[in-house]
């Protein structure tokens, strides 16, 4: 029996984070990947990215395509280490995914759609990973 102020988890809500957290994983993996190839895109100056005359977090184009570069290649393998169980993976996920809503959200005025897709999408891999209680 468990004591009154300890909180039960539902069994619902813990397939749907378990399973949540494998898309997440999955999820996190696309995601690396294309920021990987925006990365790749704004490095080699490529014309698809726009550049805005005023920004207050500028920083040069190769700049921001090195670091969707190396967030794109460190999620990619907190993925795949998800993907196998790794625990060191889950906490990993959870900071890999806050570093990428901060690095979309300085990134809104080259893509702001895009940003925000990302933005919410690194959301739900935050709460499938933090909410998903292994045994």
């Amino acid at each position: 029996m468990s004591a009154p102020n300890q909180r039960e988890e539902h069994p619902v809500q813990q397939g749907f984070a378990g399973g949540t957290t494998f898309a997440a994983a999955i999820l996190l993996f696309v995601a690396g990947l294309l920021g990987l190839f925006q990365g790749i895109s704004a490095v080699a100056k490529d014309d698809l990215i726009v550049v805005g005359p005023q920004y207050t977090y500028a920083f040069d184009l190769t700049t921001w395509g090195w670091i969707h570069i190396i967030v794109g290649i460190l999620g990619m393998i907190i993925a795949v280490g998800l993907l196998v169980g790794q625990t060191w993976a889950r906490a990993a996920a959870i900071v890999i995914a806050a570093l990428s809503i901060i690095v979309n959200f300085l990134w809104l005025p080259y893509y702001p759609w895009w940003s925000i897709l990302i933005i919410a999408v690194d959301l739900v891999i935050i709460w499938a990973v933090a909410t998903w209680k292994t045994d």
